[in-house]
């Protein structure tokens, strides 16, 4: 247990650092590093009182208790700005920590009023001072892991459409790291209910919770540590700016394009496929498109999820597919891949992962039957 907690600590600050000092970090950047700093104050509080110090120096008693009410909004924030290209935070997100500091201020008393001789009892359980005031602590970090949680997938979910809807590429705007990242603190969170339950109800499980939950927190730090040190800012590559960014985010506006109007753009974008073979481009997205067509990115996208039944992403990428595959023919002298950044795709990954989504066959197997 001790080494489990003394590599999550050197792991936490050090992560934490490394983000912090990292060059053109963003906001997103700033709020892991003061996560991870957290984490890793967290497993020093812990570490303190698996060791016995908190009997040599009672004043640390409980000092750390409401930080489990900081993980999910720090959760919650960290993927919110790592999806939205901002520089800091909105006053409205302040108050995601308002439980946080009301704990704190009911605690006031116990950390400064309490003698030592009253917080070793607290501690023991000798006096019930806090025996209601635990238990909403309980229910409340139950309730925030679980709604931040949900509430950042959800916010993921959404963004996730929104890529698809507006750009051709995945290369930098890959979000799976964000989606592993709330799966790990799920799977942290499901440990710490084992442990819960261990304490209520006074079970003894085959293996020891703590370990698996403090593993658990190691393994998250790393994982996303690692991952948030080598991930830049999903709209440094862009060529959208902020007015663009946010016309795409919009909803439909369904009523205002009318059925004449869209079957007239309809046919002209895919003139200006055919002929132009714009998605040739590896960089194009839909706002680039809807200047071309003179059409709004809200209408161009309902025009291409309402004649081509896919979004923008899978449209253009069909297109891609299909000069690949007449390039390989052509040019058999070349790579696969060298065919592909021909035609477009601007990875060897995302060509893969579209390429076998289309025919369901990898691209060299799909080529090896066409001979």
């Amino acid at each position: 247990m001790v080494i489990v907690l003394n590599i999550g600590i050197i792991l936490s600050f050090f992560l934490g650092l490394l983000l912090f000092s990292k060059r053109n970090k963003s906001l997103s950047d700033n709020i892991l590093s003061l996560w991870l700093m957290v984490i890793g104050l967290h497993l020093t509080s812990y570490f303190l009182y698996y060791q016995g110090y908190w009997e040599k120096y009672p004043h640390l008693i409980g000092i750390t208790v409401p930080f489990p009410f900081l993980y999910g909004p720090l959760l919650y924030l960290y993927i919110l700005y790592s999806i939205k290209s901002s520089s800091h935070l909105r006053k409205i997100d302040f108050l995601h920590f308002t439980p946080f500091i009301l704990s704190y201020l009911y605690m006031f008393p116990f950390y400064f009023l309490y003698s030592i001789e009253e917080k070793v009892q607290v501690d023991k359980g000798l006096v019930d001072d806090f025996d209601i005031f635990t238990n909403i602590l309980l229910i409340g970090f139950l309730a925030s892991v679980i709604s931040y949680s949900v509430l950042a997938y959800r916010k993921l979910v959404q963004h996730q459409k929104i890529l698809q809807e507006n750009f051709s590429y995945n290369n930098r705007i890959n979000l799976n790291w964000l989606r592993y990242s709330i799966q790990g603190i799920g799977a942290a969170f499901v440990a710490a209910i084992v442990i819960i339950l261990r304490e209520v109800f006074d079970l003894q499980f085959p293996f020891n919770a703590d370990i698996l939950f403090y593993s658990l927190i190691v393994a998250f730090v790393v994982y996303i540590g690692y991952s948030g040190i080598r991930q830049q800012n999903i709209f440094s590559n862009t060529s959208l700016d902020e007015q663009a960014l946010s016309e795409m985010e919009s909803e439909y506006k369904k009523s205002g394009l009318k059925s004449d109007l869209a079957v007239s753009k309809h046919a002209e974008l895919i003139k200006l496929m055919e002929n132009e073979k714009l998605y040739l481009d590896p960089k194009l997205n839909l706002y680039m498109l809807s200047q071309k067509l003179a059409v709004s990115s809200n209408h161009l996208s309902q025009i291409i999820n309402q004649y081509e039944k896919v979004n923008f992403h899978d449209f253009v990428n069909k297109y891609r597919v299909e000069e690949f595959i007449q390039r390989a023919q052509n040019n058999r002298n070349f790579s696969l891949l060298a065919n592909a950044l021909d035609s477009g795709f601007n990875s060897k990954s995302s060509f893969n992962s579209v390429f076998k989504k289309f025919k369901s066959v990898t691209p060299s197997h799909f080529m090896a039957n066409l001979k």
